[in-house]
């Protein structure tokens, strides 16, 4: 008769369901690198890129953006440009860790750098 002893690594089941989680995780994480958006406004002056997570990484403005004197508008123009691409980007990052969330996640209710890791540490826990 054979005995396996599985010490504090536990069952062979759980350490590939652990392996298979971090794998899927690390996938998204490496989609979630990769997603740049960049959005520009209405008139085009105005371009703004951001990252998964809706950081800004580049603001370019068109030369004649300062034809106007009206700073308020122009600041109210770079905000909802930035926001654009933002949002499009944390929908780009939404799809790409869909892999890794719980049944009936929607976009709105996700914040796509924690909820996978919680929802796969939840369902190897037996907490949901």
């Amino acid at each position: 008769m054979e005995v396996a002893v599985y010490g504090s690594a536990g069952l062979p089941g759980e350490v590939a369901e652990r392996e298979r989680m971090a794998r899927a995780v690390r996938r998204v994480q490496d989609k979630l690198v990769d997603i740049e958006v960049t959005e520009e406004s209405d008139d085009g002056l105005i371009a703004a890129t951001v990252g998964a997570r809706g950081e800004l990484r580049a603001l370019d403005l068109d030369p004649r953006i300062y034809r106007t004197q009206d700073a308020t508008a122009l600041a109210d123009d770079i905000l909802a440009t930035v926001r654009k691409a933002a949002d499009t980007a944390g929908r780009r990052a939404y799809d790409a860790a869909v892999e890794v969330l719980p049944p009936g996640a929607t976009y709105e209710d996700t914040d796509v750098a924690f909820d996978p890791v919680l929802h796969r540490l939840g369902a190897f826990t037996g907490r949901r």
